[in-house]
């Protein structure tokens, strides 16, 4: 395997409603180059296209932002979002955000990839991946960390079902989500708290290929918990 590089991307002004967040990026001097990944954070993306709510409305907006509420706990929400992600509080989340407000997540993550995948290539005349990330709890695991909803240009998943392991024996279940391992790996370079919200990850083969996150979000026929 070639060896595999994280950059963060510094510099990046405060994003507002409006903003081209492509066209920041590129503005920090950032080294993007064919088949570079770019990992982006939903909150920059959610206030560049004013998904932006008073933080007053709190309890309103997660409502509205489900499309049904799995389990309560104490003032945490487990919620099933219009996207089909299963997260706290449908994404909406008041930190990184200025004054009594609070951002949601972007009304389609997946087209919003595309854009910032089309508008770089059009500023830098490369062919990239972009992943718009978001910070998710687990099942089965304590502590966060960043996952994947929304993919342009790269495929989500590492399919290994039918290929053999080093001892020859077929495999029946292995596929690696790849955008999600991205998106976690880039968050080790980003941060909670060091204003950088975008990262270069470099080095990992790809084939370009029409792809959404949405693919990642498990069936719910096959979902033994809900």
């Amino acid at each position: 395997m070639d060896p595999l590089s994280i950059t963060p991307v510094r510099g990046v002004p405060e994003v507002a409603d409006g903003d081209d967040i492509a066209g920041l990026i590129v503005e920090t001097g950032a080294d993007i180059k064919d088949g570079d990944i770019l990992v982006v954070t939903q909150k920059v993306v959610s206030k560049a296209e004013g998904r932006v709510a008073i933080a007053s409305d709190r309890d309103a907006v997660i409502r509205s932002e489900s499309r049904r509420v799995l389990r309560r706990s104490g003032g945490m929400v487990i919620c099933e979002t219009r996207h089909g992600f299963v997260c706290a509080n449908a994404g909406v989340d008041s930190s990184n955000v200025e004054g009594d407000r609070i951002v949601l997540l972007p009304l389609d993550p997946d087209l919003s990839a595309r854009r910032i995948r089309s508008r770089v290539a059009h500023l830098c005349d490369v062919d990239i991946g972009v992943v718009i990330t978001d910070t998710f709890g687990r099942p089965w695991r304590l502590g966060q960390t960043d996952v994947a909803i929304g993919v342009a240009g790269l495929p989500v998943f590492a399919d290994y079902v039918g290929t053999t392991d080093t001892q020859g024996r077929e495999m029946f279940a292995t596929r690696i989500c790849i955008a999600d391992e991205i998106a976690g790996a880039a968050e080790l370079v980003m941060g909670k708290a060091e204003a950088i919200c975008a990262a270069i990850v470099r080095g990992y083969r790809w084939e370009p290929t029409r792809s959404a996150a949405t693919e990642i979000v498990r069936n719910r026929a096959d979902d033994l918990f809900r």
